[in-house]
């Protein structure tokens, strides 16, 4: 009997051992089930995650943008606001005190007749100034003109200010830039530099070189002035208005300079906008 029940378990030991390996590759099974599914819900969940970052960035460079172009057009308007003051009244008022001063030459003694027509000359310089200015705050005069003009102009009216030299010098074929609202935006680039030169750089000279390529347009302007670290300076709101307005139009921009060598700011604007 007791060899029967061992010939018995020895019967039944090798199926007891199968159904052991069926459920341990069962078992087995089911975990790489489990794990391939984390895995899976873990990426989607990643992508999803990335893709919100995504566009939550998206959406806050759109935003950015937005506010900066509201910003440019609030600062245009302004600008022709001004232009037009500056033409309108204070120029009428200096048109008037130029004509009683000549009116008033013919009529005094001749031993001030001098002094009247120094102060003429003075108010009439003024007048031609002031036009000059109110011009260039203008975006619809700066249109009408073109950004070459404009440029020139501004420099004319810098040299007769403070500048020995303020020139422009074109290199390659001129090519007429599509968007007019950039052409507005790198004109005020280039003021905001030339107006930074006259404040800070106890400059003599200035340059600025427009090269034409095939599709792409570098703005150069630079001065001969004191110049300044730029690792260690500190960064004020007219370097940052210069950038912003260049990332505005997908621009490259960079301001270079050392002390007692001057300021560049190079600008390289992709005409295929």
């Amino acid at each position: 009997m007791i060899n029967s029940f061992y010939i018995v378990l020895q019967a039944q030991s090798p199926v007891s051992t199968a159904a052991e390996r069926y459920l341990l590759v069962y078992m087995l099974g089911v975990l790489l089930i489990v794990c391939t599914l984390i895995i899976l819900f873990f990426i989607v969940f990643q992508k999803r995650k990335n893709k919100l970052l995504l566009d939550k960035m998206k959406q806050q460079k759109i935003f950015d943008e937005e506010i900066s172009r509201t910003q440019t057009e609030i600062q245009e308007q302004t600008l022709k606001n001004i232009g037009w003051e500056l033409h309108d009244n204070v120029g009428q008022l200096l048109s008037v005190a130029s004509m009683q001063l000549s009116v008033l030459g013919t009529q005094v003694n001749s031993d001030i007749k001098d002094n009247i027509k120094e102060t003429t000359d003075i108010v009439r310089a003024s007048l031609k100034e002031v036009r000059s200015l109110s011009k260039s705050l203008n975006n619809e005069v700066i249109l009408n003109i073109g950004f070459e003009k404009s440029i020139t102009n501004e420099l004319d009216r810098l040299k007769r200010m403070k500048f020995t030299t303020a020139e422009l010098h074109v290199k390659g074929n001129t090519i007429a830039i599509v968007n007019k609202k950039h052409e507005i935006i790198m004109f005020r680039i280039l003021q905001e530099f030339l107006s930074n030169s006259v404040k800070y750089s106890e400059a003599k000279n200035l340059k600025v070189l427009l090269d034409y390529e095939n599709n792409n347009l570098m703005i150069q302007a630079s001065d001969d002035g004191k110049g300044f670290n730029v690792e260690t300076a500190e960064k004020g709101s007219g370097l940052l208005n210069m950038k912003s307005r260049a990332a505005l139009i997908k621009a490259t921009f960079n301001l270079s300079s050392e002390i007692n060598k001057g300021v560049t700011l190079t600008i390289n604007y992709p005409l295929n906008q």
